[in-house]
């Protein structure tokens, strides 16, 4: 087990979407930085445990959320209320998508857009404002919204999925605006990520575009988990950005 370093000692964070891939990767970091970190899941409950045993530190949990589901996301408010003053760090990090071929819209039915941008819109948007107050109690809070490079190349898994993070990487800068200066928000867009994300997109695929980008290499989990703890502990003055994290592949 790593030890924490105590560059976040007393701080909470919250990790949305946060039992695997990018967002398990986010969790360790920000333990290991210190931070006590809230593991947000919705099915992954085991892999939520499962990733608290091995944290460094003590005060963690896991607390179930479906972004999706506003009702969801604002009982787990008032239960933060009601167990800490504040809360120093959101990371908005679930997500959802299917792989549908960009020139095929009839398999883009409206019951996929709908459930992407519920769940890659509206559920951080919903999220950031449930969870107000106890960012603003912190005075100098964080929000990282994990995009994706989609967002301005258009590419990607499908048509919805490279909108929806499009319409996030817009709501970033709009709510950078709105809730400063108590809250900085900011988003981390990775490129293809080592992850089951994507169903169907497998190591070899991942090889194959990591050949094609700049530094030609596979982008990892804690790639970009390194990206997020950046904003929270370094770019303090920086609000209103995106950071990518793809090799270069969008060059």
């Amino acid at each position: 087990m790593a030890e924490a370093s105590g560059d976040l000692a007393g701080r909470l964070a919250l990790v949305v979407g946060g039992s695997g891939g990018i967002g398990a990767a986010t969790v360790r970091a920000l333990a290991r930085a210190g931070a006590t970190v809230i593991v947000g899941y919705n099915k992954g409950e085991t892999a939520a445990t499962a990733l608290l045993a091995e944290l460094p530190g003590a005060g963690h949990r896991a607390m179930q959320v479906a972004v999706e589901d506003s009702r969801t996301i604002r009982a787990l408010a008032d239960a933060l209320a009601r167990a800490y003053p504040r809360l120093d760090i959101l990371v908005n990090a679930a997500g959802t998508t299917r792989s549908i071929a960009h020139d095929d819209l009839e398999a883009l039915d409206d019951a996929t857009i709908d459930r992407i941008f519920a769940v890659n819109l509206r559920g951080p948007l919903a999220t950031i404002r449930a969870l107000k107050p106890l960012l603003q109690s912190a005075g100098d809070a964080v929000v990282v919204n994990v995009s994706s490079t989609s967002a301005f190349t258009g590419r990607g898994s499908n048509i919805a999925y490279a909108a929806s993070k499009a319409a996030l990487d817009t709501l970033t800068r709009s709510l950078a605006r709105a809730l400063a200066p108590a809250i900085r928000v900011v988003a981390v867009s990775p490129g293809s990520v080592d992850t089951d994300f994507v169903p169907g997109r497998d190591r070899d695929a991942l090889q194959r575009m990591a050949r094609a980008s700049p530094l030609q290499r596979i982008i990892e989990p804690d790639d970009v988990a390194r990206a997020v703890l950046a904003c929270v502990t370094h770019l303090t003055a920086a609000t209103g950005i995106r950071i990518v994290v793809d090799g270069g592949a969008h060059l």
